[in-house]
């Protein structure tokens, strides 16, 4: 074998080499710090357009009667965003569930790095009670500082935390 092949052999096997090592930093580099993720801003932007298309879309409200017949004095009228990346975002409730999380068909997306795609939702049962249920995150949802295991009413103001987003059922 000549001394040009041997060297052009070796060269080739350390680029490989290098090769192997760079693919396997890409990998651990993925699994440790997740996918790259969109601007901030556009994210953000994305979800706001799909809730203003939502709220164009809506059927007109419905009216939910209580137990006695007539809508309760007390029943919440809207969703709003006390604290996190979404402060003051508010969704009108007709009657719809809401869906909460980071994937980009919620009703609320949230720009929140401890929220899951499916995070969470918000519904009313029959009676008009709204109800949260979490979704199988993988850091919960809170409500009133205690995790939710099972679907819960809600009360009006109690806040639900979602990772560092905070979000209330208001008149």
């Amino acid at each position: 074998m000549s001394e040009l092949t041997l060297t052009v052999m070796r060269l080739g096997f350390l680029a490989v080499l290098w090769l192997f090592v760079i693919v396997a930093v890409q990998v651990i580099r993925s699994d440790l710090f997740g996918t790259r993720v969109t601007q901030r801003g556009s994210r953000r932007e994305a979800g706001r357009q799909q809730q203003a298309a939502a709220a164009r879309q809506a059927p007109p409200p419905q009216r939910q009667q209580a137990a006695g017949g007539r809508r309760g004095r007390n029943a919440p009228t809207k969703l709003v965003v006390t604290e996190g990346t979404l402060t003051g975002t508010t969704v009108a409730l007709q009657g719809q569930t809401i869906t909460l999380g980071r994937a980009h068909d919620s009703t609320i997306v949230l720009d929140d790095d401890y929220a899951s795609s499916r995070h969470a939702r918000i519904y009313p049962d029959r009676d008009g009670q709204w109800i949260v249920e979490d979704l199988g995150s993988t850091n919960g949802t809170y409500l009133d500082r205690s995790r939710l295991t099972t679907p819960t009413p809600i009360a009006l103001g109690a806040p639900i935390r979602i990772g560092k987003t905070v979000i209330e059922l208001r008149k």
